[in-house]
């Protein structure tokens, strides 16, 4: 009788468990719908097993046409809370409509203010869901939209040299070049984002808000943003609320980010992270559109991430490499093997490849082809080296960790979450190194017309441009047979990647959506 009770009594217990909500899902509302922003957050989400969920995809806008916040409230209200671990929500979208809304004027900020609402609505339906947040510090220059081609260089200069009391006379000469309405405009949007960031601070302050990161979007050490940061520095110091909000380099990768620090949390582990560069000088210095030294910028987003730097590598759980040594001949090969050295030894590693100049925004070739036929890529556990080094930061170190909590601190089958490593690191390959620094300038240079502009591309030339890269990608992908697809990493649990996708979301190459389907050995 009594065995016959305890029976039921933990057959009880099992079913409460299977009926449990909360099965690692997580809501995202992200920035805006491009591929870093969404794509890569939700299929990083994969390498640990978790399911993040995001509105559909027509709620969130399309390049100059916003997204619409009151939809994606409704949207929200309509889950299932109680079946989320955590939300990750961009304050820009649910404000503006996204990143590109953000810079220009067209949402008050009474009706901005008024839409960030919904976070005290959704902090009282679901009390204990965990808050993740994201707001952007304006950067200096308005997007590009081909309406904006005659002054939008003068008006990203004003931006710059304003503040500067001794460069009264030259910003006076610039203002005249830029029209008087635009550049209204742009002071508007400036000063209504100040504001809702100021809002952002106390809606941590009131709980509303677990955590928060306000990205400084492409900047330089001068110019209008530099005020505006103090001033939320300061708002943040007097709050103390210094724990609980950074304030650092950065705009798309941001989501990835706080998916790293709430599945870290979650795990309740702190990785620990050894950091080398390959050029100390380089270190020291400014990143091309950042305003601080990229050993800031590093510890920066190492500690959003939910990690935490250390001086000895026998004390680190990862290994991160930085290299931005691209005007240095041999500096390649030498870091390369120190990489392949450290693998041997079963170390997770972490890559970043930053471009020092501005002038490539995607992987160095000589540094790219040694980890593809050293046969690197695949044995790492995160990788980047696409546009800024915030962006580039911002998706190595997140997949890193992420890669590393879900090998080291999860349930989750290890087919699975080597099946969904893989993706990512080759869709950086496809990505980061073959589109942007090989395929995309031949892409502008055959396509590009004057007067539209290389990156911005009508119907007919958008549809020109994704078969003639789809094209190269497969040929590229072919040649990574013998070099990415017979090492061990992947034929473990891996076959080559099959139904290749490739467009241009916002009809133009600066960002391209790629995806693929990877087999598992046995499935087949």
């Amino acid at each position: 009788m009594i065995r016959s009770i305890l029976f039921l009594m933990l057959l009880c217990s099992f079913s409460v468990l299977a009926q449990k909500p909360g099965k690692n899902r997580i809501l995202l509302i992200p920035l805006d719908d491009r591929p870093p922003c969404l794509q890569f957050t939700q299929r990083m989400g994969e390498i640990a097993g978790a399911e993040v969920i995001a509105p559909p995809l027509e709620l969130l806008g399309k390049f100059t046409t916003p997204g619409q916040p009151e939809a994606i409230a409704e949207w929200i209200f309509a889950q299932d809370l109680s079946s989320f671990d955590a939300a990750i929500v961009s304050l820009d979208m649910l404000a503006y409509g996204g990143l590109i809304g953000s810079r220009v004027h067209q949402v008050s900020v009474e009706v901005a203010a008024k839409r960030l609402t919904i976070l005290s609505q959704l902090r009282q339906k679901a009390p204990a869901l965990p808050v993740y947040a994201q707001s952007v510090l304006m950067r200096l220059a308005p997007s590009a939209d081909m309406k904006n081609d005659s002054y939008r260089a003068q008006l990203a200069q004003w931006a710059e040299i304003s503040p500067d009391p001794a460069r009264k006379e030259e910003t006076a000469r610039l203002a005249e070049k830029i029209p008087a309405a635009a550049l209204a405009d742009y002071q508007q949007a400036r000063l209504r984002n100040h504001t809702i960031n100021q809002k952002a601070i106390d809606l941590v302050n009131k709980k509303v808000i677990d955590y928060l990161l306000i990205t400084q979007d492409d900047a330089k050490p001068h110019g209008v943003h530099i005020a505006e940061g103090q001033r939320l520095r300061q708002q943040i110091q007097t709050q103390k609320l210094g724990n609980r909000i950074a304030l650092q380099p950065g705009t798309d990768e941001v989501s990835m980010l706080l998916l790293s620090r709430l599945l870290a949390q979650r795990s309740k582990v702190t990785p620990k992270i050894k950091v080398y560069y390959s050029s100390d000088s380089m270190a020291t210095k400014a990143m091309p559109f950042e305003d601080r030294p990229l050993t800031t910028s590093v510890r920066y987003q190492i500690e959003s991430a939910g990690a935490r730097m250390v001086n000895k590598e026998s004390e680190a759980d990862l290994l991160f490499y930085v290299y931005t040594s691209r005007q240095k001949p041999g500096a390649a090969l030498a870091f390369s093997k120190e990489i392949k050295a450290r693998l041997s030894s079963g170390t997770f590693v972490i890559v970043a490849d930053i471009d020092p100049v501005g002038n490539v925004q995607g992987g160095d070739s000589v540094f790219s082809e040694l980890l593809i036929n050293q046969q690197i890529l695949p044995a790492l556990s995160g990788y980047a080296s696409w546009n800024t080094a915030g962006n580039t930061l911002g998706t190595a170190l997140p997949q890193g960790i992420t890669y590393y909590l879900a090998s080291r601190h999860s349930r989750q089958p290890k087919p699975l979450i080597a099946r969904a490593q893989q993706w990512f690191l080759l869709n950086r390959v496809l990505d980061d190194y073959y589109f942007h620094t090989l395929i995309r300038p031949e892409a502008n240079r055959r396509f590009g017309k004057p007067g539209l502009g290389a990156l911005i591309l009508d119907e007919s030339r958008n549809a020109q441009v994704e078969a003639f890269a789809r094209g190269r990608l497969l040929e590229y992908l072919k040649a990574l047979q013998p070099h990415y697809f017979t090492s061990k990493p992947f034929t473990s649990f891996c076959q080559p990647p099959s139904q290749l996708q490739f467009s241009l979301p916002w009809h133009r190459t600066f960002e391209a959506l790629i995806d693929f389907e990877l087999g598992h050995p046995q499935s087949n």
